[in-house]
């Protein structure tokens, strides 16, 4: 039994079955019970760690990384997605046992203070745009963008999900299940990941003649992507909206996944039942927010194990050859996941 059936029958992620076998301290009680009633139920007992299958690479040097998570505050259970997956990815690989921190800040102007205390090899950055200034205190510490691609102002390597193939991917799918018109629906559209999947889509649309309703909510300028979680107000803006639309979308791309819950909890309570009046597609899928949806909808996997192990790859290679000019990107393109193939990857 692989790691990733025991997290869809228990509802959490794979990087928590990791832990509940290695580190079964620090997972929470509930998920620790949920994890180890489905090892008791199928007979799952993990190898012992010399015999696991995988790398048994020699260990490296290890290297002293930070995550800098920019606009968003510390004790934040939701940030410890980036140290969740790369506990999965060091399970089966050593090169990737690095000493990370995980860095913030109270605002876009300032440097986390752990920056100028902690001797560190190199950097990675994910959430909003750090202030130039600030940026620029980073002097020659390798640094590697993550999830978010920045223009030329802010330079530097980037690494992220192929968000233009995700929104295609949504229209062609729809457009393949028969739909006549279908409907791309938000919450924080400025988030670049958004805009480029909305983008993507509405192209893609077009060029299949597909009539398109873009439907987004409010910008929320100068607050972290991070930090917000979609009011049910919004979500039901946007459903009214979407119920409005002429010509009746039945086909529905979400872009993201924070807000799904809210939003077909909306279109329930407004009488709309999957299958009978909308099909969706979400563009990421989070098994945690996933299998707990009221039913489950084509979704597209960023692929987040691979692209954790790129971005540290990356830095690696970054550290190694700090004097190679150019901005150097890497995409990783996303999988379509089907409810005919039970919330897996279709081949």
């Amino acid at each position: 039994m692989l790691i990733t059936e025991i997290a869809k029958k228990a509802r959490v992620s794979p990087a928590t079955v990791s832990r509940a076998i290695n580190q079964p301290q620090i997972v929470a009680p509930t998920s620790l019970a949920r994890v180890r009633a489905v090892m008791l139920e199928h007979n799952y007992v993990p190898a012992p760690v010399n015999r696991r299958r995988g790398p048994k690479a020699r260990m490296s040097e290890q290297r002293r990384i930070g995550v800098w998570f920019v606009g968003a505050k510390a004790n934040k259970p939701s940030l410890n997605w980036f140290q969740d997956q790369l506990l999965q990815v060091q399970s089966t690989d050593t090169r990737y046992r690095v000493d990370l921190r995980l860095l913030f800040a109270n605002t876009l102007d300032e440097l986390p203070g752990a920056l100028a205390t902690e001797k560190l090899d190199g950097l990675i950055i994910q959430g909003m745009e750090p202030a130039p200034a600030c940026l620029a205190k980073l002097r020659e510490l390798p640094h590697v963008w993550f999830m978010t691609r920045r223009s030329a102002t802010y330079p530097g390597d980037y690494v992220e999900p192929n968000n233009e193939e995700n929104g295609r991917m949504a229209a062609d799918y729809l457009h393949e299940k028969g739909h006549k018109a279908v409907a791309v629906i938000s919450t924080d559209p400025d988030y670049s990941a958004v805009a480029r999947r909305v983008k993507a889509f509405a192209g893609r649309a077009a060029e299949l003649r597909l009539p398109m309703h873009t439907i987004l909510g409010a910008s929320n300028p100068g607050v972290g992507y991070l930090e917000i979680t979609p009011l049910h107000g919004e979500t039901d803006t946007l459903v009214r909206t979407l119920l409005a639309s002429t010509p009746r979308a039945t086909g529905l791309y979400l872009p993201v996944d924070h807000f799904c819950g809210s939003f077909f909890r909306a279109l329930r309570e407004a009488g709309r039942k999957p299958g009978r009046d909308f099909e969706a597609i979400v563009g990421n899928y989070n098994p945690v927010i996933y299998h707990n949806l009221d039913h489950l909808p084509a979704a597209i996997d960023i692929n987040l194990t691979t692209l954790v192990r790129k971005v540290v790859d990356h830095l690696f290679w970054r550290i190694e050859n700090r004097n190679t000019a150019g901005r150097i990107g890497t995409l990783v393109s996303p999988t379509l996941i089907t409810p005919e193939a039970g919330g897996q990857a279709a081949h």
